[in-house]
């Protein structure tokens, strides 16, 4: 029997705290410093939104993988299928090369992993092929 796999991930992380400060700092040098219209200033930082979120509610997402089920979480997302209802796990690589996750049942639906709850791909690949279910890549799929 092979080991359980578990990943889990924060929101809240270093690089993104630095990488707003270092916006919102530029933000304010050209509000102040070069006169920036206040309305462009504030359409500029419109965008950083997201990232201040994650890092104010710190969002916890992860996967984990054991001898019957396949659990996952993103937030308040939740999942599980247990590994006899999986007939394979899809790997597509997509136009901006990140890698989108399908797990396909033997029955229904294809069921797409968040990717924020996801290691690297490598990695969960190996994960499967532990635990006996086939996968299977697919580069720059459309759908």
């Amino acid at each position: 029997m092979p080991a359980p796999f578990t990943f889990a991930r924060a929101g809240r992380s270093v690089k993104a705290a630095v990488l707003l400060v270092a916006i919102y700092a530029a933000l304010a040098f050209a509000l102040v410093h070069l006169q920036a219209a206040p309305w462009i200033v504030a359409l500029l930082a419109l965008p950083t939104l997201p990232a201040l979120w994650d890092l104010i509610a710190n969002p916890s997402a992860g996967l984990t993988l054991t001898d019957d089920r396949l659990d996952w979480h993103s937030g308040r997302r939740r999942g599980s299928i247990p590994l006899a209802e999986i007939d394979r796990v899809r790997f597509e690589r997509r136009w901006d090369m990140s890698m989108r996750v399908r797990v396909v049942p033997k029955s229904g639906p294809p069921v797409q992993l968040p990717p924020e709850s996801l290691p690297r791909w490598q990695v969960l690949e190996r994960a499967f092929s532990e635990h006996g279910i086939d996968t299977e890549r697919h580069h720059f799929a459309p759908f």
